[in-house]
């Protein structure tokens, strides 16, 4: 260990070179790593839903649908309209009215299935269907394309829509995001600092790794936009206390050491040997997001475990070079740190840790019942801003067509045709269902398939299935929507036993299946892994124990103010973010943790190691979690996209009651349990050394 950090001094301009050359890749590849804006397509591939939409891809060759509402326009403006969309790339086919009856037939005479499924008044609908998939890179080009041959009047409306405008404000926002992110923790840090240019350059060794670890995201093929909108922010918060920890080693060396490269050989190979303990609690919170069923889970999890792991090594290389190459410019910016002492809370702390350990054991009962009372919503889609183009068109569909949703059917092709009226008919009558389209109920009985034009027969038939199309008045993810969808499945299932029920909201009634039995495994895992670490870490049974449950306490009361102040959260953040507060803060008990263990051990009674122990650390802590705080905060006010700004806040707060439950009630229930703490852990008595 001590030759590494003599070995990175020693050839500390060639890693300064290395670094800057490894830029060049990792930006090529930050640029070349595709980004996936469609949550729903993290469901694993055994659920039927799944299923149903690659047959819908592999059979008919069409990925996606998207619904174009045309105001005031005549019959010929609309055909002429058609066939521009059509030369559009990647568009597969437009369905009008015109795809199942002349043009020529007066609008009064064609059955009422028809009219009910294309005509309103003043307005017309059109179905477009794509040879590529819902969030794919061709459709969301093509969405673009058709956009340009649209004008006034006319309002694009679909997931790959909304998925296209999801892509335009995410691109626009994320380097602000950064920006944000980089200005309020400077100012965190030069504050609470000794010296205002050191932390510019704890910016740019996270800067480094950010980079490096965004652009080897290019291996994994695609990541999520949250996880790319994040994945900045987050690892700045959660590795900004490694760089500071170097920084305070380096100076405490530099009292003993004349020679500015002794001090930082040894600050790093301290450092080495305290972050990568730290690091790896933290990595492993991270990780417990693998086991989630859902495959957003394992999306965030791996960039974030690689992100944490690239901070540490950047900062035991990139950043003592750094550092050495501008030592004589950083002291001339040295400042007294504008901090106050924080004396009189371990003061405070150590004579009412009764009162502290009663006001403890209180929190828990409101912030359980807030936890187990938090509102949750599924549908991201209806928290995005209203004046995107998809959404004007979301609410244009439901006050002209009365429709939120379109619900796709695949049955059996060779199903009869009076069985298929039927339950097309049965469909028609749910509660909700606007308008169904299929071969059988547009023809109706005793006229042949063979009647239906052959461009109906392309989009309607493929791979042995047919393909009928439902509209429903229910918004996604509403009980509405997931009763008829019930409904729905009961009726198909009696006419045919292997149909299936496909779209968007019957994989968001998924969803929500599966994010229920993520949410209760992943913190399970999650605290047993961090569990696990501890024990291994001090040697202790009591302390896994004692440590989670103070993390434990600061989540719940973190998500339970969701529901005292009557906000609802994203699903995703009910899941992941108390596996990220647990892996991000639970540093803060392990520093305290261990410097009580050292002064325990160094032969102190237990009001002297634990005052001891709360006095040196808690400036570590708070600077750590103000910096979290500050990198999470800002962009949470900040962005358009709900679940970005929600799990940013939760962040940012979660930071902060985090800290406070870490300083306040950490030292009394190491002052209470102390007894039960040296009988149960290795090393904490003179003896045991």
């Amino acid at each position: 260990m001590k030759s590494f950090g003599s070995a990175v001094v020693k050839v500390r301009h060639l890693i300064l070179i290395l670094s800057i050359i490894l830029l060049v890749p990792s930006v090529w590849g930050y640029f070349h790593t595709r980004v996936n804006y469609d949550i729903l397509t993290y469901l694993p591939d055994s659920i039927e839903t799944i299923q149903g939409q690659n047959i819908l891809m592999d059979e008919f060759g069409t990925g996606a649908i998207t619904m174009l509402i045309v105001e005031d326009k005549k019959d010929k403006e609309i055909v002429a309209l058609e066939e521009e969309i059509r030369k559009v790339e990647h568009v597969k086919q437009v369905i009008w009215y015109d795809t199942f009856a002349d043009i020529t037939i007066p609008k009064e005479i064609l059955p009422e299935k028809v009219r009910d499924a294309f005509l309103r008044e003043n307005a017309t609908m059109l179905a477009i269907t794509y040879d590529s998939s819902t969030s794919s890179d061709d459709t969301m080009d093509a969405v673009a394309g058709i956009r340009k041959v649209l004008d006034s009047g006319c309002y694009l409306q679909g997931m790959s829509a909304i998925i296209t405008d999801t892509k335009d404000l995410a691109e626009a926002e994320e380097p602000i995001y950064v920006l944000i992110a980089v200005i309020l923790a400077s100012v965190i840090l030069a504050l609470s600092m000794d010296t205002f240019l050191a932390p510019v350059f704890f910016l740019l060794s996270i800067g480094f790794a950010i980079i490096y670890n965004m652009g080897s995201n290019y291996f994994f093929g695609e990541v999520s936009y949250i996880t790319k909108a994040l994945a900045a922010v987050l690892q700045l918060g959660v590795t900004m206390d490694y760089s500071i920890f170097l920084w305070h080693s380096f100076k405490e060396n530099e009292l003993t050491h004349a020679d500015p490269k002794e001090a930082m050989a040894e600050a790093i190979n301290e450092t080495l040997k305290s972050v990568v303990g730290s690091s790896i609690t933290t990595i492993a919170g991270f990780a417990a997001l693998c086991f989630m069923t859902f495959r957003f889970g394992r999306d965030v999890g791996l960039v974030m475990m690689k992100g944490v792991a690239f901070g540490v090594l950047c900062c035991v290389t990139i950043l003592p070079s750094m550092i050495l190459l501008f030592e004589k410019a950083i002291e001339k910016t040295r400042h007294k740190p504008y901090l106050p002492s924080f004396e009189r809370i371990p003061a405070f702390v150590q004579k009412h840790y009764r009162a502290v350990l009663i006001a403890f054991v209180l929190a828990w009962i409101p912030a359980v019942y807030g936890y187990t009372h938090i509102d949750v919503f599924y549908d991201i889609i209806q928290t995005l801003p209203q004046n995107l183009p998809s959404m004007v068109a979301n609410q244009k569909m439901e006050e002209t067509f009365s429709m939120n949703n379109t619900l796709m059917i695949l049955a059996d092709a060779d199903l009869d045709a009076r069985s298929g009226d039927l339950m097309a008919g049965e469909i028609r009558d749910v509660d909700g269902i606007s308008s169904v389209i299929s071969v059988d109920s547009f023809l109706g009985e005793g006229i042949p398939r063979e009647m239906l034009p052959e461009e109906a027969t392309d989009i309607l038939y493929g791979g042995g299935y047919q393909l009928i199309l439902a509209s429903s008045e229910y918004i996604t993810a509403s009980d509405e929507i997931n009763r008829q969808i019930d409904t729905i499945n009961e009726i198909i299932h009696r006419y045919d036993e292997k149909a299936m029920l496909i779209g968007d909201a019957p994989c968001t009634k998924d969803l929500i299946t599966i994010s229920d039995h993520d949410f209760t495994v992943v913190n399970w895992t999650s605290i047993g892994i961090i569990a696990a670490i501890i024990l291994f870490v001090f040697m202790s049974l009591s302390l896994p124990v004692l440590l989670v449950l103070v993390i434990e306490c600061a989540i719940f009361i973190n998500m339970s103010l969701a529901f005292y102040t009557g906000t609802s959260l994203p699903f995703i953040a009910s899941i992941v973010i108390g596996t990220i507060q647990l892996g991000s803060t639970v540093d803060y008990a392990i520093l305290m943790t261990s410097r009580y263990q050292t002064e325990r051990a160094s032969g102190k009674d237990r009001n002297e190691a634990v005052l001891i122990a709360h006095k040196m650390s808690i400036r570590s802590i708070f600077v750590s979690a103000m910096s979290f705080f500050a990198s999470t905060f800002g962009v949470g006010m900040y962005s358009g996209i709900s679940v970005i700004s929600s799990l940013c806040m939760l962040m940012a707060r979660g930071a902060l009651i985090s800290m406070v439950t870490v300083v306040f009630a950490l030292p009394a229930i190491l002052y209470l349990f102390d007894p039960v703490i040296i009988r149960t852990s290795k090393g904490f008595l003179r003896s045991d050394t």
